[in-house]
């Protein structure tokens, strides 16, 4: 007999998710409105953009039966890295800097919860995402401000790594059990949503005037924590 998995012993129940979503809108038409109708608008941004990432916190530490603790605590922990980040990246001053280094340490959070499964290394996976590392810092780099090319390139090294370690962890399926497999995948999601978002937000803060920039730095964004955070659950199975 097939066996269901109610919401409250995954975490993440429907309603949550769609509260996750009207967040994230809500962040995304914040700082769409502000920039390009009224300033006023912020607010609505200044209360949705951290309170989004709150909200995956609170429900990744809320799953009773993981598939693995140590990973689900590294994820929150990382988790809660980016909500620190969210808050200094949203401000109308410059603290670009204290966010970079917030989000650098969710990257390492995120690391260290995908090397706990001790994947067999396949080298061109991480080739790969090198090659992407170093093409986004060429094509950063002399529009860089004094101060900020080795900061951004620790960075983009970090995030290349941790999707890296993220791609390499679901095509390995002979480390994955049964309770990890989709987890894996969905976690690799998150992994490239990742790169994506902060390569946006890279060239639309310091190369290009990306048009509607916001849309496309948070939904991807907003994208990949859930991933990640939903990578904590087991895999259904009947």
């Amino acid at each position: 007999m097939a066996h269901s998995h109610p919401a409250d012993q995954s975490g993440i129940s429907p309603a949550a998710t769609w509260l996750y979503i009207l967040l994230a809108c809500g962040a995304i038409a914040g700082a769409l409105l502000g920039a390009h109708l009224n300033p006023e608008w912020r607010w609505l941004h200044y209360l949705t953009k951290p309170t989004a990432t709150a909200l995956l916190l609170v429900l990744t530490l809320s799953v009773n039966n993981p598939a693995s603790r140590h990973y689900r605590n590294a994820i929150a922990l990382g988790l809660a890295f980016a909500i620190g980040g969210d808050f200094f990246l949203m401000l109308p001053q410059d603290y670009f800097m204290a966010g970079l280094i917030c989000f650098l340490l969710t990257h390492c959070a995120y690391i260290y919860a995908l090397l706990s499964d001790h994947a067999a290394f396949k080298p061109s996976v991480f080739l790969g995402f090198a090659v992407i590392a170093v093409l986004i810092i060429t094509g950063l780099w002399n529009s860089l401000p004094d101060g900020m090319h080795i900061p951004v390139a620790i960075y983009a090294l970090a995030l290349a790594l941790m999707a890296a370690f993220a791609l390499n962890r679901a095509m390995n399926m002979t480390i994955a059990d049964r309770n990890t497999k989709q987890a894996a995948k969905i976690a690799a999601f998150g992994g490239i949503f990742f790169v994506i978002s902060d390569s946006i937000l890279a060239y639309g803060r310091f190369r290009y005037d990306i048009p509607l920039n916001s849309l496309w730095v948070l939904g991807t964004y907003y994208a990949a924590q859930w991933c990640f955070a939903r990578s904590v659950l087991r895999d259904p199975h009947d």
